[in-house]
């Protein structure tokens, strides 16, 4: 461990943790987060991966995310590369990042999700039609990974018929993230594509989103290419993949628990407590920073340039806040969610995404009413790092 333990860091707060493959998430990943949670720190130095911060709680985590004079969105790659990939409006700082989340914000408001929604339960709709009959599936493969995205690639104006092929990209792209040329790879391949939309929709704008942030302005100027190119590059791997997973694993759990199944089916109007206690247990997304300044903060010591990794599905499954975090309660009191994280950089997306896995379950539960995990089937993750991934989950009914 010495080798990525600066001297300043006191003994007590280093945990031996990888990212990418810790053995505590073999079996289980959730349990394993809890695992951790229990046995590390609250904050703490893991010498793994370059060596970095790792934050778990609650109230450290908020602090964190919303403080960007220390802890800033600059560099997001852990470990920390040459040219790490540049996300707008996510890899800006305030008020940098404030005229790109205000292009964004009318694709996404309440009022443009809500007109949005026949759209939703159309392909709802149809794709669990398509696997009803069966009797079984693979519940990634089949749904969460053509629902969301045929909807985000919809509202993009991408081609559905590259569903599968971009799908691939963004999978890639977090499961290369300790690799630097492949990160670069991904990111190339993705840019590439998205840049080829982009000319395309400037030449002919046709009302999708590419083609409205092609036309937008940004601080009375007009968006440059590269700043499309990277929000593009935001675009995709976030919507291409965190519904995906968030849903995955809520059925994951949804499967076990034919009674919760059952109150389901027979009072939809549960099902939004469903949605809730779903995103609060069962996060996906971590969120890295780079340390901008020096500052002593939970007793600890943060040089600048060291890097930082908010565990944001941990902090939701913090027993300080909602109690028996690992327990799925629709009946919930007390409920902090910090799984779309907060403050400035708060996902834009997270209207869609309660949404889609809302008006999903309506219809899921009126073809399929009753289902398990098929015998001797078992969940396979794709652990990513920053993403906490589900690569199949067989279901029978």
């Amino acid at each position: 461990m010495t080798p990525h333990t600066p001297d300043h860091i006191a003994k007590e707060l280093v945990f031996d943790f990888d990212m990418y493959a810790d053995p505590r998430f073999a079996e289980d990943l959730y349990p394993g987060l809890d695992a951790i949670m229990r046995d590390a720190p609250d904050v703490f130095w893991t010498p793994r991966n370059g060596g970095h911060w790792v934050v778990t709680r609650a109230a450290q985590v908020q602090e964190v995310v919303q403080d960007y004079e220390h802890f800033s969105v600059r560099e997001m790659q852990i470990p920390r590369v040459a040219n790490p990939p540049k996300f707008i409006p996510l890899s800006l700082d305030p008020p940098d990042n404030q005229a790109y989340r205000q292009a964004l914000m009318p694709a996404f408001s309440p009022k443009a999700i809500r007109a949005l929604e026949d759209k939703i339960r159309y392909w709802a709709k149809t794709i669990i039609a398509e696997v009803a009959g069966k009797g079984e599936c693979d519940f990634v493969y089949d749904v969460t990974e053509l629902f969301p995205v045929s909807i985000f690639m919809e509202l993009m104006g991408m081609d559905l018929g590259r569903l599968r092929e971009f799908r691939v990209l963004a999978e890639h792209f977090f499961a290369s993230q300790n690799n630097e040329a492949e990160i670069q790879k991904s990111v190339g391949q993705i840019v590439g594509i998205m840049t080829e939309y982009i000319v395309a929709k400037q030449k002919s704008p046709d009302g999708s989103l590419i083609s409205q942030l092609a036309q937008s302005q940004i601080n009375g100027r007009p968006i440059t290419m590269g700043e499309l190119q990277n929000m593009c590059l935001l675009l995709f791997v976030g919507g291409l993949h965190t519904v995906t997973n968030l849903a995955g694993h809520a059925y994951g759990h949804l499967a076990e628990h034919p009674e919760l199944q059952q109150t389901l089916a027979s009072q939809p109007e549960r099902i939004a407590d469903f949605v809730e206690e779903s995103i609060r247990m069962f996060g996906v997304i971590n969120s890295p920073r780079i340390v901008a300044k020096d500052t002593e903060r939970f007793g600890a010591s943060f040089r600048e340039g060291e890097m930082v990794l908010c565990m944001l599905p941990m902090a939701s499954r913090d027993d300080r806040v909602n109690p028996h975090p690992a327990q799925f309660d629709l009946d919930r009191k007390q409920r902090e969610v910090l799984t779309f994280s907060r403050g400035p950089h708060l996902c834009i997306g997270h209207f869609l995404a309660r949404a889609e896995v809302r008006i999903l379950t309506e219809e899921w539960v009126k073809q399929v009413p009753s289902f398990r995990l098929k015998p001797n089937g078992r969940r396979e993750y794709a652990l990513g790092g920053t993403s906490l991934g589900l690569k199949h989950l067989p279901l029978v009914w």
